[in-house]
């Protein structure tokens, strides 16, 4: 059974820094297609960051240059490290992974961890 459980969320003021894990079990994350993909309410869920099974990287361009996605083999775990946040940057935020990378859909989400940044 895949679960993949996030950590990190939490409130911090516009400029902060937060580093989100998530950490997977029956899912190895090495050579594997993942992402993080947010919420904010009344908004449509957009994917942030993707890192590929050779760690090519994509970001959404709001977000580029601020938020890093890596991945620790070892630790089975993916991240997402967020700075110079900003308030636009609030919503629920979701790792996902996928079973077979060429697809389009997601198999596995995390249940989320909330980011708030006030101004």
């Amino acid at each position: 059974q895949v679960q993949l459980v996030e950590s990190g969320g939490g409130s911090v003021q516009a400029g902060g820094s937060l580093t989100l894990s998530c950490a997977a079990s029956g899912y190895y994350v090495i050579s594997k297609c993942m992402a993080w993909f947010r919420q904010a309410p009344g908004q449509e869920r957009e994917g942030v960051a993707h890192i590929d099974s050779v760690g090519k990287i994509q970001y959404t361009d709001s977000v580029k240059g601020r938020f890093t996605i890596s991945r620790d083999n070892a630790k089975n775990t993916l991240y997402l490290q967020m700075t110079s946040l900003k308030p636009e940057d609030t919503a629920m935020y979701y790792c996902a992974a996928k079973n077979v990378c060429w697809r389009t859909e997601y198999n596995y989400w995390g249940q989320g961890t909330q980011v708030t940044v006030s101004s």
